[in-house]
């Protein structure tokens, strides 16, 4: 198992620094905003859910040590720790919380910041993860039918400049991707076919379940994402209209940007002086911060960092997750890189399974533990790119 630059100098200097591993990894299915299946279940019971869900997968380890703390990334609902809220329901009342805010990485940076401590070694047992509930966000509003539209609370990433709109992620974010790599809108269709027929093949082969929740909602129970479209072809997608039609070539469609979705996910993290088996290990993560108009690029600034910060480099890596929030920040992203696409988003991504905002980090995270694991072990990278000109890139490897 390779070790972190780091963490062998602090050995040299005769420092001992514990390992952060991830021993357990588990997520909600995602559900559709407005109309799907979790569109009456709000953040605070989808976190009660998914920490109670990790909380016994833990404890039937074996675990005799106390959860120091649940962190989870939140970024829609206006204040509040709903971690706090999820420990107490999930009769942990003895352990505090924390809300985490990254916008878009906020679940991914959650998990960071449990290693961090547990690396630090203060503490030795951390749940960390994200929630989203776009369907019962503060002032979310949904039209469902002939006509129907999405229109989620948003609060503003940064200020509003005139070549990123700050709630106006499809041109911040996607648009711009997608000038500046040079994307066509025939790259972001394909990209975007792919993703769901990715994620339709994960279902189908059963990749999913053993890292789903099972959820009982009003409408029954629910464990199967259902956001990744079946019918989806590239005929389809491409009679679709641009989300701007004004502004010349402008490229991004509701097809090939990402859905407005709910769901929870939640990882253990503890030290390994604890001596539970572990899934994988946190080997390193890093966090920067670009002009907003590139934001969709960020993970090409973040992806490397992060690898160095693990003695790693690209070649090193054997998949990635890099979050769809739209095909061409994607694109552009693996293009940039020169990432092989066959490494990356194997079982879809947020054009296809959806980005439940503050929980697609952990999502990623989650998923990755358990396809790394399934094909025998091996180095992964989650990244992702976040509102206001940041990105976000964890690493870590699951032993072989």
């Amino acid at each position: 198992m390779r070790e972190s630059y780091s963490h062998r100098i602090r050995e040299q200097k005769g420092i001992i620094v514990p390992e952060a591993v991830i021993v357990a990894a588990r997520r909600t299915p995602i559900g559709t905003a407005g109309k799907g299946s979790l569109r009456d279940t709000d953040a605070f019971d989808l976190a009660e859910r998914i920490v109670s869900a990790v909380a016994a997968d833990v404890a039937a380890l074996g675990n005799t040590a106390e959860i120091d703390d649940v962190i989870l990334g939140e970024g829609l609902y206006g204040g509040g720790v709903i971690a706090r809220h999820a420990a107490i329901t999930s009769g942990l009342r003895t352990v505090p919380g924390l809300a985490n805010n990254r916008h878009c990485a906020a679940g991914l940076s959650a998990v960071q910041s449990a290693a961090g401590s547990i690396r630090a070694g203060m503490d030795s047992l951390v749940l960390a993860g994200g929630v989203n509930s776009a369907s019962t966000s503060p002032k979310s509003r949904f039209r469902v039918g002939a006509d129907e539209w999405i229109d989620p609370w948003m609060p503003a990433t940064h200020p509003d400049e005139p070549d990123a709109p700050n709630r106006d992620m499809s041109i911040t974010v996607g648009w711009n991707s997608a000038k500046a790599a040079g994307i066509s809108r025939e790259e972001m269709d394909a990209w975007a076919l792919r993703s769901h027929q990715r994620a339709i093949a994960a279902i189908d082969e059963g990749r999913f379940v053993d890292e789903i929740v099972p959820i009982k909602t009003p409408h029954g129970l629910f464990s199967v994402d259902e956001h990744p479209r079946r019918t989806t072809t590239a005929e389809k997608l491409a009679a679709l209209n641009p989300l701007h039609p004004e502004i010349d070539g402008f490229s991004i469609t509701a097809g090939n940007a990402c859905g407005a979705n709910d769901a929870a996910a939640l990882l253990a993290i503890a030290s390994s002086e604890l001596g539970l088996p572990a899934l994988a290990t946190v080997r390193s993560w890093a966090n920067v911060g670009v002009e907003p108009a590139q934001t969709g690029l960020s993970p090409v600034t973040a992806i490397p960092k992060a690898l160095a910060r693990a003695g790693l480099s690209l070649d090193d890596v054997d998949l990635f997750e890099i979050n769809e929030a739209f095909a061409a920040n994607c694109v552009a992203c693996v293009k940039l890189l020169e990432i092989d696409p066959e490494k990356v988003n194997v079982s879809g991504s947020g054009c296809s399974l959806g980005h439940p905002v503050a929980a697609t980090g952990a999502r990623m995270l989650v998923t990755l533990v358990h396809e790394l694991r399934r094909r025998g072990g091996g180095i992964g990278v989650a990244a992702m790119c976040a509102g206001g000109g940041m990105g976000s890139a964890t690493v870590i490897e699951v032993a072989g």
